[in-house]
Parts: C-alpha cells; sequence; structure tokens
C-alpha cells in the first residue's frame, strides 16, 4: 500500500508511476491511496501512459469505505483484490460511501491508508511525506525507527507538522493492526518506492513492532 502525498503527486520528476510498474511486474500488488480526487485521476494517467492497468476507485465503488458516524467502516476488500490479482492497480480516493446520502463523503486519506493496509494485510505501508521521515524535535535529525507506541506518542508533539504527525499515527495504527511495517519517506526520491518494497534498504522513519528505538535525551 503506499499513500500518496501532493508533494510526490504534482513532482513532474517524481518515479512513483514507475515504480508502480516495477512492482506490480514483481507481483507485489501495489494499491496506492491518492490525496484527493483530481490528483487520484492525475495519477492513473500518469500510470497509464505505459501501460493500461491503473483506474480510480471512490468510496461507494462496490461499497468499498462504507462512512459510519466514526469515520471508516469496515473495508470492502472484495472489489481490491479482484482487480489486483488481475494485474491492475487499484488508485483510491480519499471517500467513504454513504448509504443514505447523495454524494460520498470526504475523508482523510491517512486514515484511508491505514484503514485499507489492515484490512488486506498488507505487508508493508508506505506514507510519502516532504519532510522525508520523521524528525527528532529536539535534535531535528529523522529517526530511523519508531515502535507504533513511539510514533503515536510523537503524533501528538505539537513541534512536529500536523501532516506528518497524521501519516505517523496511520502508520502506528496500520502496524498495530497487523501491517508488516510501515515507513514515511520522500517521495520524490529516486525509486523511493522500489527502494523499500524489493530491497533490504530502509528510507526515512520505520514503523515496526519489533524494533524500539533509543533516543537521545540531550
Amino acid at each position: 500500500m503506499v499513500r500518496v502525498d501532493e508533494a510526490t503527486a504534482r513532482d513532474d520528476g517524481a518515479t512513483l508511476a514507475e515504480d508502480l510498474h516495477v512492482l506490480a511486474r514483481a507481483q507485489v500488488r501495489p494499491i496506492v491511496i491518492a490525496p484527493d480526487a483530481a490528483l487520484a485521476r492525475s495519477l492513473v494517467r500518469s500510470i497509464n501512459r505505459s501501460a493500461n492497468i491503473a483506474l480510480t476507485l471512490g468510496g461507494s465503488d462496490a461499497a468499498l469505505l462504507p462512512h459510519t458516524a466514526s469515520g471508516i467502516g469496515r473495508v470492502q476488500t472484495h472489489i481490491l483484490h479482484t482487480l489486483t490479482g488481475a494485474g491492475f492497480i487499484p488508485v483510491v480516493e480519499p471517500t467513504a460511501f454513504a448509504v443514505f446520502g447523495e454524494d460520498d463523503e470526504p475523508v482523510d486519506a491517512d486514515d484511508v491508508a491505514s484503514a485499507i493496509a489492515a484490512a488486506t494485510d498488507a505487508a508493508r505501508a508506505i506514507f510519502f511525506h516532504r519532510d522525508g521521515g520523521v524528525p527528532d524535535p529536539q535534535t531535528h535529525e529523522v529517526i530511523g525507527e519508531l515502535t507504533p507506541a513511539e510514533a503515536l506518542a510523537l503524533s501528538e508533539d505539537t513541534r512536529v507538522d500536523a501532516e506528518l504527525r497524521a501519516a505517523m499515527r496511520a502508520a502506528a495504527l496500520g502496524v498495530r493492526s497487523g501491517v508488516g511495517a510501515a515507513q514515511i519517506v520522500d517521495g520524490r526520491v529516486a525509486h523511493a518506492a522500489i527502494v523499500e518494497v524489493l530491497t533490504t534498504q530502509h528510507l526515512g522513519t520505520r514503523v515496526t513492532g519489533t524494533l524500539t528505538l533509543h533516543r537521545s535525551t540531550h
């Protein structure tokens, strides 16, 4: 699962479309979460310039993301498994299906990413952010590894960028719900998605349930 931020989606030099083709050929079956509906369609156009394998999904498509009073309900994963199993790349808009409404309800893209990653038992969830990882509020150096508990604690620290805090929270909740690991990286770095998924190297900040970071107290 790849949660794309606006900076990556709007960067003409980003290698995301190329990387997604490589991942699909490697049988990784990527699912992309777009920052909004317009950029979802833009991403689909970029991917399909090389191969006809991408399409957009909204929350009401096959009732993918039901809307509830508390946000996103139980993700209906059948359409995702059907599409990825057939070699397609779903690009999901951050909207939820309002059963009794006339339009889909807008929801937070990070929440969509966390919910879909957990519901599909994703081995890896990648969250793109322009900062390239989580900076230590004291030293300003990018933190290499965090446990879900540490990520959730940092997501409450107002010294950290608000969008980055949302990504941290989603990454931590995804890992707590069974996602193998989550990574917060700069999607504008060349082939960032390939590095994270197909190699043993890691960029940015990794959130996992098995590693604990010992941060400086100075």
